[in-house]
């Protein structure tokens, strides 16, 4: 279904984010995603896999899947993501909202 994009340019996308407050608290979320990976729709998506930073005790992983390109008018694009984190401690975080910019569409 996803093949690796061979165009240029080859980037990848950061973000800096925080979960939803569970339990009483929040844990930051930075990130950088995988390269780009072609979608049968003519866009791409990019993969992400690590863990939210260490916070309250206890750390929360997740492995997620972007949506496809959103292009801006700078000839950038972002991407949507919208996912949950591993339950750990008794509970798991939702994370939703865009990356940061990057290249081309």
């Amino acid at each position: 279904m996803y093949s690796h994009v061979k165009s240029e340019p080859a980037h990848n996308h950061g973000s800096v984010t925080h979960t939803s407050c569970d339990q009483g608290h929040a844990h930051q979320c930075l990130d950088i995603t995988g390269p780009a990976v072609q979608t049968m729709v003519g866009s791409h998506v990019h993969h992400s896999e690590s863990w939210v930073m260490y916070e309250h005790g206890h750390s929360h992983y997740y492995k997620a899947v972007s949506g496809p390109a959103i292009p801006l008018p700078n000839n950038q694009h972002v991407h949507d993501w919208d996912f949950y984190t591993s339950v750990d401690a008794g509970h798991c975080h939702h994370i939703s909202g865009p990356d940061m910019p990057a290249p081309g569409i």
